[in-house]
């Protein structure tokens, strides 16, 4: 309550002083001397953080591009312009020079990226197309996962379309707006339909079903953006992994 105080002893968190290069398969849709373009499998967490020192996309493009660790002073996020949730799959561009990530990070603070999703959310979406414009911040009780906030949090734009319905679920197109945290997942179950696999943003009622896939059926399909060297519009598309067109197949 207002007024308290509160006494909290923790032992310091002594970080690595490195981040090493790991030999782990990528796949590498484009390269050349400015950036990357990787298709990243559902799984893999982006970057090391408490619990995930290694094995993250950093550790594979360390080794892979030697000199992305030139790209930023960040030696935890060398090369990260953006970020793509553990279990969330497809495309993400890596910057492997100090002024290609001045850029691009530039590129998707103005809006100037265009990003599409795919994604399967539990329900029957009636409308073809819609948009969901919704603030998003912490969520007020649980801090470590978000929530959208019409009072305090920032704006988030998400554009749908239907792509095929099913009996109790429908595949969806996304074009992001805007980069919030979680958004796509937030945004949906907000709206009545999170997306089928969602560990934290879902239902009970779906949380009890014992089927079902592993992960949340969200897949980063397809990016444009310019180049940071010459500036002409580069897109880039990737088919989504087996586990999302298997849940595909037994809805149909």
């Amino acid at each position: 309550r207002k007024g308290d105080r509160v006494l909290i002893n923790a032992d310091p968190v002594h970080p690595a002083d490195t981040v090493a290069g790991e030999s782990i398969d990528l796949e590498i849709v484009f390269e050349d001397n400015h950036l990357a373009v990787i298709n990243k499998p559902w799984g893999m967490v982006v970057h090391p953080s408490p619990g995930h020192l290694s094995q993250t996309l950093v550790n594979a493009a360390l080794h892979h591009f030697p000199g992305i660790s030139q790209s930023s002073s960040d030696i935890y996020r060398p090369g990260i312009v953006h970020r793509l949730d553990k279990d969330t799959s497809g495309l993400i561009v890596l910057a492997k020079t100090a002024q290609a990530m001045t850029f691009l990070q530039n590129e998707f603070k103005q809006r100037r990226v265009d990003k599409h999703y795919l994604a399967i959310v539990h329900g029957f979406l009636e409308r073809e197309e819609g948009r969901i414009s919704a603030p998003i911040g912490r969520h007020p009780v649980k801090r470590k996962i978000m929530s959208v906030r019409p009072e305090i949090g920032k704006p988030a734009l998400t554009l749908w379309r239907v792509k095929k319905r099913f009996e109790s679920a429908t595949l969806v197109g996304i074009d992001l707006k805007t980069g919030r945290t979680h958004q796509i997942r937030v945004h949906f179950y907000d709206m009545g339909y999170p997306l089928m696999g969602e560990k934290i943003y879902q239902y009970r009622r779906f949380r009890k079903q014992k089927s079902g896939p592993g992960r949340q059926m969200l897949h980063s399909a397809a990016i444009a953006f310019r180049h940071p060297y010459s500036g002409r519009k580069m897109a880039f598309t990737a088919d989504p992994p087996v586990d999302f067109n298997q849940v595909l197949d037994q809805l149909t």
